[in-house]
């Protein structure tokens, strides 16, 4: 069955596009939740036009994105934890803890965005990559440091 995408739809397609699905998944999933529509002239023109604001939505998103993008450029965070003599953590840094000390110092940053090949587990100096978009990226200078005795 073929049908038109009102709404972007994961591993289906973007607004706009013309799928072909299974009439169960069209019948029971995409139609009922509004996500697509038979295919009709009024509906492509209408499709069109959400299409068009889309796009226009998506490019001052990315622009807001790249701008912070170059604040984070310039940005590195300091973490804290309890480490041996040698400089392990006993513990690890994970991609929530940057998120988090980044969300502390003002950008909006969800730990899904923080990409890190690993958990930190040793004190030192680590760029960290932040994708906060599919085309754009920033990289953030991350402190691990030992922890004052309490």
């Amino acid at each position: 069955m073929e049908l038109l995408l009102k709404k972007t739809v994961d591993n289906l397609g973007r607004i706009g596009d013309v799928v072909t699905v299974r009439p169960g998944y069209a019948r029971n999933f995409l139609l009922p939740l509004g996500y697509a529509v038979p295919i009709t002239k009024a509906n492509m023109a209408e499709i069109d036009k959400a299409r068009a604001q889309a796009l226009a939505e998506e490019q001052e998103r990315v622009g807001r994105l790249k701008a912070m993008s170059g604040e984070l450029a310039g940005v590195s965070v300091t973490i804290e934890g309890r480490a041996n003599e040698e400089g392990h953590l006993f513990g690890s840094v994970s991609s929530a803890n940057v998120a988090d000390a980044l969300r502390d110092k003002g950008f909006p940053v969800d730990a899904k965005q923080v990409r890190l090949e690993q958990p930190l587990k040793e004190i030192g100096v680590f760029d960290v990559e932040v994708h906060l978009h599919a085309d754009v990226t920033a990289t953030v200078k991350v402190w691990v440091v030992q922890a004052k005795p309490a």
